[in-house]
């Protein structure tokens, strides 16, 4: 076993021209340590080049897919069954919307859009440039969520049977938006 590792040694030393034997045959030690000597900085500045370039490419794709993460839009699908009421009266034009996340919905109200988190107990106003239009669904980004909410009012939330009731104000004295979601036989919202 030990002749078999001292071949691979001798073979790797001898691949890398680290080393010589003297003219009786024997291994010349300190020519491979001066060998050594001058090929150490050499390694040290091959590996440091080799290092910076891996870094370039390693951040340079991570800006790439962050990019196309932050450009990846939700699909964010059409509510089955939902009540909305504007001011106690149904808005003429609507549209509720669910992602994957539960507690978290789109709302369309003629050309606005609201994203409403049940969690959070928070209201967004979208910009409906970012939210695009398809047959039964609508494609939009978290990433373009404004930084604030809306400052709602009179957040009421009830369990009405197999419906969940959420009732809130929009700002300055604005209306009173009341949404009625479905309930799953456990009591959760089903979006």
């Amino acid at each position: 076993m030990g002749h078999a590792l001292e071949r691979v040694r001798l073979y790797a030393l001898e691949r890398f021209g680290l080393y010589e034997f003297s003219r009786d045959g024997t291994l010349s030690i300190g020519w491979f340590l001066q060998k050594l000597q001058q090929a150490v900085p050499a390694v040290n500045q091959i590996m440091m080049i080799n290092f910076s370039r891996g870094a370039a490419i390693f951040l340079a794709a991570y800006f790439v897919g962050l990019t196309a993460y932050a450009q990846n839009k939700t699909l964010w699908k059409s509510v089955e069954f939902a009540i909305v009421k504007f001011d106690d009266g149904p808005p003429k034009s609507w549209n509720m919307y669910h992602a994957e996340k539960h507690g978290v919905l789109l709302l369309r109200i003629w050309k606005r859009y609201l994203l409403i988190d049940l969690n959070q107990q928070e209201v967004y106003d979208i910009d409906p440039a970012t939210v695009k239009a398809k047959t039964d669904a609508v494609e939009w980004s978290t990433a373009d969520k404004p930084s604030a909410p809306l400052d709602i009012t009179e957040w009421k939330e009830r369990n009405v049977g197999s419906m969940d009731r959420l009732r809130f104000r929009l700002p300055k004295a604005g209306p009173v938006l009341e949404l009625q979601i479905p309930l799953r036989p456990d009591g959760k919202t089903v979006y």
